[in-house]
């Protein structure tokens, strides 16, 4: 018996079609680039040159022909001889400019480290605990106003030397801003977060780690960088009056020797330390603000 199968073409592409892997869906086309802005980067770029090529023309313009205070080209000569050997070494008193700036930023450390070591717990007590803040901000308001260098005498009594009684200096002129700062961003957390940690019976660790410290570390970093500019401004009037190496030693030793180019190089040197560490804590600040 002969028995005779029909298949239809349906049926025979049916099992091939399912046998055929599903087809990547079509990629989205992709945004198109927004265009470089060249006035963002003209306005970021053009306004300080401005401002340096007007200060350097002044100061063309107003030692012209002088023979007192160096020019603008005769103190960039100078700079590319002094910056062309900044470590060299010839005894404790004849140092280059590069292991004078690294002396006082060492010194700046010790002290800024010893002042945030305090001030910081300091300030989170102060802005914890009324009675602590009544007893002492009347101290606080007496003591700030000192001019740091009055207390580099005392510094000099108790150490009997001129280094730690420099980094005696930076550490109380330093540990004012951080206190302050953090005082007021403890004082500033909004009463809710605290009822919930009461609610929620947290340890007095516990709120300071995770409530109080989170929210207060905006107003910290500011004060931080409030104290390391004025730690950098008063290591150089501390080191002229103590002496030994550092920045403010090389200036005053420079204006023994009537070297005014080397005077105006080291104020230029101070000054772009100073912006490159207050750069730098402005950006840790942003880095760690939850104002957003």
């Amino acid at each position: 018996m002969v028995s005779a199968v029909f298949h239809s073409p349906s049926a025979e592409a049916a099992p091939a079609a399912a046998t055929q892997p599903p087809s990547a869906p079509a990629r989205p086309p992709a945004p198109p680039r927004a265009p470089f802005d060249f006035r963002a980067l003209w306005m970021t770029v053009l306004p300080p040159v401005v401002g340096i090529a007007l200060l350097v023309g002044v100061w063309g313009l107003l030692t012209q022909g002088s023979t007192t205070f160096p020019t603008p080209l005769a103190t960039f000569e100078a700079a590319v001889k002094l910056f062309a050997d900044p470590f060299y070494s010839n005894g404790p008193n004849d140092q280059g400019i590069g292991w004078n700036i690294l002396f006082s930023l060492e010194r700046v450390g010790v002290g800024f480290g010893l002042a945030a070591l305090v001030g910081i717990p300091l300030g989170f007590l102060i802005g914890r605990f009324e009675f602590l803040n009544r007893m002492v901000n009347p101290l606080i308001s007496l003591l700030r106003p000192v001019s740091p260098l009055a207390w580099l005498p005392i510094g000099l009594l108790v150490f009997k030397a001129a280094n730690p009684a420099a980094i005696w200096t930076i550490f109380i002129c330093s540990i004012w801003p951080m206190v302050i700062n953090t005082a007021v961003g403890v004082q500033r957390v909004p009463q809710d977060y605290l009822n919930v940690a009461r609610v929620l019976d947290l340890s007095e660790w516990k709120v300071v780690t995770r409530i109080l410290f989170p929210a207060v570390l905006p107003y910290m970093l500011t004060g931080v960088r409030l104290s390391v500019g004025t730690a950098w401004l008063v290591i150089v009037a501390a080191e002229m009056l103590t002496g030994g190496v550092g920045i403010g030693f090389w200036v005053w030793d420079e204006w023994n020797n009537l070297n005014v180019q080397h005077i105006l190089i080291a104020i230029f040197v101070i000054g772009i330390v100073g912006l490159l560490l207050e750069q730098l804590l402005m950006a840790v600040a942003r880095r760690f603000s939850f104002d957003h």
